[in-house]
């Protein structure tokens, strides 16, 4: 969960031309251009990810993000970066929507006020999320996660393989428990927030589902919510908040980690003057959510477009940041308003992107010492996000 960009991302974005060397090719949008991965490995592994678990999206997403904003029936997918904007903070979204963000807490019983485009209780809990995951806020949970990476990547010093995806989870649950104050069992916790995902995600897809999709979907939430063990008035936003926080990370920080080890960027880890721009590159092109569903509450134009209410808008993180044109550079990155993207703009940005960052640089910093290669992954075709179900490291050259 990522933080809100500065005042500058709400700002209209003015870029050169792209960089038609690309390992995927132009795009019409104005990002700046940004030289290619060294190697190209990170990117086709990556790739993977997006192949194994969304094949048809994917494909469909990379055959028009030429364009700012394409129209198909009802639905606008939106590529450009300054359209991603202006449907983000100048368009009326309707928060609560079915396949939205806010429609999925509403589901899990979270207090709307959260998601609503205004007042001054969604302001108040906003305030609460960003003081609790501001900076003294991460100092406080840095043990929690820090104790997990000593302990689970140990056995890369004797030359044992490990695989870091059941890392990632255990560190993701072991920190949401902490944040959320609850005694729960952290590989435990994250298990369920995977499965509450999935299941949710599942039942959103278009066409035709199982017999029993929408009620395994409920089961899953109600696990999720005995294991919290939260008072009733408090499940729905903790709920909310360890669905978010569980699976942007065990997707994100396995998809980083390959992508830093396959274009060899371990010595940009360890070094004070590029870490920063690493980690911001490395979140920048595997988008911990790379595509986010939303529903116009009011007319309006995205990219020329006109926009009525109740149209599906789907916003692609991915392309509007440039992942999908460069790789991570920390040498030549893009802007931080370009590839903070990923994580939404204006009032309604994810909360989190500093623990998110805090997170990905510490386990990058652990990892770094043994300049690790990736010696065994598997793309995961179940889990809500993009992700591996399967990442196995052992110590390089």
């Amino acid at each position: 969960m990522p933080e809100r960009p500065d005042a500058a991302a709400a700002a209209p974005v003015d870029a050169p031309a792209a960089d038609a060397g690309s390992a995927e090719g132009a795009s019409a949008s104005a990002v700046p251009a940004v030289r290619s991965a060294r190697s190209g490995r990170g990117r086709r592994r990556d790739r993977r990810v997006y192949l194994r678990r969304y094949p048809v999206l994917f494909t469909l997403l990379a055959a028009t993000r030429r364009r700012p904003a394409l129209r198909l029936g009802r639905t606008l997918l939106v590529h450009d970066p300054q359209a991603y904007l202006d449907a983000l903070t100048r368009l009326p979204l309707d928060r609560a929507a079915a396949g939205t963000v806010g429609g999925t807490a509403h589901r899990l019983g979270a207090d709307g006020l959260l998601f609503d485009q205004e007042g001054p209780e969604h302001r108040r809990i906003r305030r609460a999320l960003h003081d609790g995951l501001g900076p003294a806020g991460v100092a406080r949970l840095r043990p929690v996660w820090t104790a997990v990476l000593r302990r689970r990547l140990a056995p890369l010093a004797a030359g044992e393989p490990v695989d870091l995806v059941p890392v990632a989870a255990e560190l993701a649950g072991a920190t949401t428990a902490a944040r959320l104050g609850v005694d729960a069992d952290p590989a435990a916790l994250a298990a369920a927030a995977r499965r509450a995902a999935a299941t949710a995600a599942a039942a959103q897809l278009p066409g035709p589902h199982p017999p029993g999709r929408a009620r395994a979907a409920r089961r899953a939430v109600a696990d999720l919510a005995a294991l919290l063990g939260v008072p009733p008035d408090a499940a729905g936003l903790a709920g909310m908040l360890a669905v978010a926080a569980v699976n942007t990370t065990v997707s994100g920080i396995p998809r980083a980690v390959a992508w830093c080890a396959d274009d060899r960027l371990w010595d940009a880890a360890v070094d004070p003057a590029c870490q920063e721009t690493l980690v911001d590159e490395l979140l920048r092109v595997t988008a911990p959510s790379p595509l986010l569903p939303r529903v116009a509450a009011g007319a309006g134009t995205v990219a020329g477009c006109p926009v009525r209410a109740g149209e599906r808008l789907l916003l692609v993180a991915r392309h509007a940041a440039g992942a999908h044109r460069a790789g991570p550079d920390p040498a030549a990155p893009a802007p931080p308003r370009i590839a903070r993207l990923v994580f939404g703009a204006g009032p309604h940005s994810c909360p989190g992107a500093r623990l998110a960052r805090a997170q990905l640089a510490d386990t990058l910093a652990a990892l770094a010492p043994y300049r690790p290669v990736v010696v065994g992954a598997r793309a995961d075709g179940r889990a809500a996000l993009p992700g591996w179900a399967r990442l196995v490291v052992r110590t390089g050259a």
